[in-house]
């Protein structure tokens, strides 16, 4: 194995360590940490064309929070704590936007796809350093409604390769869904939204020569190497959330997130 390679998995390992355990202190997607560290390890290596960096850590983010997020499905159905009617009204939309995700993704200019990555993680900082709360008098709305707001809201995860979670439990909240059924419910429904973006991603790459190791635009040792290590550091962030103040922590992290809303920008205008 060359030493660029090893140096690539070992990478990969941190990265894994570092998602699994802010996604389970924080009750975030591994997604907002995963898709920019793999940006910027890509670019830094030149492994692959400037024009597939972003969509193979996109893809490779979306494939590894299929497995974290069925994990935390599991457990949240096993609590009870899943709204089953909110999962059946909304999985087809996040479903057919996600797929989609991976067709438009890989068509977009490199600039526009990191700007829209980039954009998505600001808004995410800023709900990590403000305390919004919705107005009491919303509620969710009615099927048809529902599917437009649930294909939007695919579309979006799919393409910044979060998985959803980031997407659906701020929607959730903000038709005031309570706090932890909008996060188990969110758990459910980030698996047919991961599988169905992992896929997308995997068919538009297939006749394309990306080159060995891919699995259209997946990195096959990148997903093995972060998921082993954020499967392991997962139950520490979720126990650690439970000894630890999280407003603090979560706007160190909307601090961090920030930075690296800035650098996905940058990228964007100087490329």
């Amino acid at each position: 194995m060359q030493l660029e390679q090893l140096f690539f998995l070992g990478c990969c390992l941190g990265v894994g360590i570092l998602s699994g355990f802010v996604g389970g202190l924080l009750g975030i997607g591994g997604g907002v940490v995963i898709v920019p560290a793999l940006v910027l390890l890509l670019d830094a290596l030149g492994v692959l064309a400037p024009a597939d960096v972003t969509p193979v850590a996109v893809a490779t983010s979306l494939a590894c929070v299929l497995l974290t997020s069925l994990s935390a499905a599991l457990a949240q159905a096993r609590a009870r704590m899943v709204e089953w009617g909110i999962v059946r009204q909304w999985a087809a939309g996040l479903v057919a936007g996600s797929f989609a995700a991976g067709f438009i993704a890989t068509a977009l200019p490199v600039a526009v796809l990191r700007g829209l990555i980039g954009a998505f993680l600001a808004f995410v900082a800023f709900v990590m350093l403000t305390s919004w709360r919705p107005a009491p008098h919303r509620v969710l709305p009615g099927m048809l409604p529902s599917t437009f707001i649930a294909s939007a809201g695919g579309l979006v995860s799919g393409i910044a390769g979060i998985g959803g979670g980031n997407v659906i439990v701020p929607t959730l909240t903000y038709f005031n869904v309570a706090l932890h059924r909008a996060t188990a419910t969110s758990s459910a429904l980030g698996v047919p939204v991961a599988l169905a973006g992992s896929l997308g991603y995997v068919v538009a790459g297939l006749d394309r020569d990306l080159g060995p190791g891919l699995l259209g635009y997946v990195h096959l040792s990148g997903f093995a190497a972060i998921v082993s290590a954020a499967v392991l550091t997962a139950p520490l962030g979720v126990r650690a959330a439970h000894r630890i103040q999280p407003l603090p922590l979560r706007r160190v992290f909307g601090l961090l997130l920030v930075l690296v809303a800035l650098r996905m920008l940058y990228t964007a205008w100087a490329g």
